[in-house]
């Protein structure tokens, strides 16, 4: 899969992902490889990012998530 974090200002993370987890409005959620296509606000809180090369967090403020094809964008309003 791959991911691609953006802010308003610039992109802050792209690259090949195994799983991605993110705080929905109703709860934190998993994005797993062929994950059904969504579109889902977000809330402030952690995109966790799983890959090849280990574990990175980002802390978020609000958004949005889409994901198709095993292609995930989070649209940020800003990283802490």
């Amino acid at each position: 899969m791959t991911l691609e974090i953006l802010t308003p200002d610039k992109k802050v993370f792209e690259g090949e992902v195994s799983a991605v987890t993110v705080p929905g409005i109703l709860g934190s959620f998993q994005i797993l490889k062929d994950h059904a296509p969504i579109i889902s606000t977000l809330e402030d809180g952690a995109v966790i990012v799983k890959s090849k090369t280990g574990e990175d967090t980002f802390i978020i403020k609000g958004g949005v998530v889409e994901v198709i094809k095993n292609k995930i964008v989070v649209l940020a309003e800003g990283v802490a």
